[in-house]
């Protein structure tokens, strides 16, 4: 029976009988590290416990004991990032991760602690949830999932591991409106980074065309082969800008998952720093290899890219065009303002109260004045993850230096649009706006 302070920094775990009459407390963790529990959490003939040290997804895969002893990292310096976890025997865990830019499912063996690969593809799985993962049957000889990739529309596909056969057609009759996907390297301060790269649906030669950098929310995600035509926070924005004429960039700098948790947690109190010199290396990377025009560069995002947009236009002058989506520009203010502030420990080192000047480095807010890209500016009324004053904030001190900007809000919505006809609005008008400065 786990247990949480309201604070979060401590998370116990309680074994109890039937009616919860016998309980003691077998461990407690202190730090400012997340925890998540596999759906099935105890393998009873080992008495074991599998869980994750982050809170949502990703992190790396610990055991316990029922006695809270012989605490375990099976999964330390393994160069990928799991998403879910499932109990096959009394010894092994299934688990599936991000890595490098694609999905995999794989094989722990506890009595070893070997792993092996059983699947891995540049594509996207899934069950439940945004991230790669599965649905098993009890036995544990088949499973399910929706598969996709930048080729092919989702449809499900079921039978062993690795040896699935499809179940629906819903999606045949669809094909790609947006270039075809190319997975593209490079390496910046000491890094291996990868990221994906759509050109446009049909490239001249000898012609150069503009690029949009798209960086993923999070922080803590990844950019993995997915059809884009699909309605989330970034989805259909590749495939809207692909099919209209542009490249575009989908970096997985310091900070993703994929590649470890080493990496991942590289930009722990260094927001807007590795992560955005990495994303800047990508753009120089893409240039030196594709017909990509220098001189016509935008940047977007939303959430996490809608923060990293807001700050790269504080750093930067190399863009012609931005759109930031769900941002964040004063970190010490949005401490306050939204319902999921816990998440920010962990990067951050502490609360705002006790280090105020580690926000406030990492701050767009901090460098305003430099700004001089025109931005767009898009948030839901009722976002409770990044909270509309924040919008409010950068927009007004864009319009109040003279920086062509422009606020949309829309009613009604959350951190995720809903409502077809905003989510519609929403595309449009991104394109339009790097139409009018890229083009």
């Amino acid at each position: 029976m786990p247990r949480s302070t309201t604070s979060g920094l401590r998370f116990s775990i309680l074994p109890a009988d039937s009616y919860a009459r016998c309980r003691r407390r077998i461990f407690t963790s202190t730090t400012t590290i997340g925890l998540r529990m596999t759906r099935n959490l105890w393998q009873l003939p080992l008495q074991v416990l599998a869980m994750s040290n982050e809170g949502f997804h990703g992190g790396d895969l610990f055991t316990i004991s029922a006695t809270g002893h012989d605490i375990l990292n099976r999964t330390e310096k393994r160069k990928s990032s799991i998403t879910s976890l499932f109990w096959l025997t009394p010894d092994c865990i299934l688990i599936t991760e991000v890595i490098g830019g694609g999905s995999a499912i794989s094989e722990l063996t506890l009595s070893d602690n070997s792993a092996r690969t059983i699947w891995k593809g540049a594509e996207h799985i899934h069950a439940f949830g945004n991230f790669p993962n599965f649905a098993l049957s009890k036995d544990g000889k088949f499973a399910a999932a929706a598969r996709s990739s930048y080729e092919t529309p989702p449809e499900v596909w079921t039978g062993p591991i690795g040896e699935w056969r499809q179940l629906t057609k819903n999606n045949t009759a669809l094909s790609p409106s947006w270039g075809k996907a190319e997975s593209l390297q490079w390496t910046n301060e000491g890094f291996d980074i990868e990221g994906w790269l759509l050109p446009p649906a049909r490239v001249e030669s000898g012609k150069k065309y503009p690029m949009v950098v798209l960086i993923h929310g999070g922080p803590s995600s990844a950019t993995t082969p997915e059809w884009p035509a699909s309605f989330g926070m970034a989805r259909a924005i590749i495939a809207a800008l692909s099919s209209h004429g542009y490249y575009v960039l989908l970096p997985n700098p310091r900070g993703s998952y994929g590649q470890g948790e080493e990496f991942t947690r590289a930009n722990v109190k260094d927001f807007g720093g590795g992560d955005l010199r990495d994303i800047l290396a990508g753009v120089d990377a893409a240039i030196a290899k594709y017909p990509i025009d220098s001189a016509r560069l935008g940047v977007t995002g939303w959430s996490y890219g809608g923060y990293m947009t807001m700050w790269t236009v504080t750093q930067t002058n190399r863009f012609r065009g931005a759109v930031a989506g769900a941002g964040v520009v004063n970190l010490q203010s949005y401490y306050g303002q939204n319902l999921i502030d816990q998440w920010m420990i962990p990067f951050f080192g502490s609360s705002v109260y006790d280090d105020p000047a580690v926000y406030r480095k990492s701050s767009p807010i901090e460098y305003i004045k430099k700004v001089k890209t025109p931005t767009l500016v898009i948030v839901g009324e009722r976002d409770a993850e990044c909270p509309t004053p924040q919008s409010y904030e950068f927009w007004h001190a864009l319009r109040t230096l003279g920086i062509p900007t422009q606020l949309v809000v829309h009613p009604g919505e959350g951190h995720l649009y809903l409502k077809p006809e905003n989510q519609i609005d929403r595309l449009d008008r991104t394109v339009a706006w790097f139409d009018k400065y890229l083009k």
